[in-house]
């Protein structure tokens, strides 16, 4: 049952985050350009925040993974599994953008670098994660083997992020996530961070709605069962009745 303060989150979300993002995406317009790039640059200011979230949608999906195997309450892998799509859905625009950026910068539209590399088997991986939970369709069953597939697949997001100190690679190395201050520009690190607010806010509100749309699913699920199991019984007994009545 939802409670007023879902109901209320569910419809001030959604204006909150369009108003963000729009702010965020003309004051990427309004930034300085880079030094080396010009407004190519500027395309870090959606690039980055969909990787951000591809990250956190898949912290998610282990936290809810966890939480099932400790607690076994359904809505837990109901939020690894929305966690999931939602993650998977970032990645790939992720890859879809640092394509675009990489054509210009780079003069090819993919290369083999370590950070795209790793990018590219993240995807995949979770695209894996998600076919495994289609192709079993008993419950408890399928969230126990896709929570184990979900807290093993998070090895993959500190491998993407670290590729890039790990390896020689053409993509920079982190900027804001590093210790000590951050290398970018303040002014541009603001309009950063209000897309990735933006972003943010926008990635919430599709969590919530899959997550809404799964519940959902569940329950015509279960009385579809429950109708199935009550026309069963029904057809057993009919027989009963009129043999009963036949032998008297």
């Amino acid at each position: 049952m939802k409670t007023r303060s879902h109901v209320i989150a569910r419809r001030v979300i959604p204006p909150v985050a369009v108003i963000v993002v729009g702010v965020g995406l003309v004051s990427a317009l309004l930034a300085p350009p880079d030094r080396l790039q010009g407004n190519l640059q500027k395309l870090m200011y959606v690039h980055v925040p969909t990787a951000w979230l591809a990250y956190a949608a898949f912290l998610l999906t282990l936290i809810g993974s966890i939480g099932w195997l400790v607690s076994r309450a359904q809505r837990y892998d109901r939020l690894a599994a929305a966690a999931a799509e939602v993650g998977v859905f970032f990645t790939a625009l992720t890859l879809v953008l640092g394509s675009i950026w990489g054509k210009p910068v780079w003069g090819v539209w993919w290369t083999w670098d370590a950070r795209l590399v790793t990018t590219a088997l993240l995807f995949f991986v979770y695209v894996g994660y998600l076919a495994l939970r289609r192709a079993i369709p008993e419950r408890t069953d399928r969230a126990r083997r896709s929570a184990v597939f979900g807290i093993l697949a998070f090895a993959m997001v500190p491998l993407v992020h670290f590729s890039v100190l790990w390896w020689r690679t053409l993509h920079q190395p982190p900027t804001v996530l590093r210790p000590g201050d951050p290398t970018i520009d303040h002014t541009m690190l603001l309009v950063l961070g209000i897309n990735l607010l933006g972003f943010s806010l926008i990635g919430l509100w599709l969590l919530m709605q899959r997550i809404d749309l799964t519940a959902e699913q569940e329950r015509l699920d279960d009385e579809a069962v429950a109708r199935d199991s009550e026309l069963a019984g029904a057809s057993i007994e009919r027989p009963q009745l009129k043999g009963t009545q036949n032998s008297g």
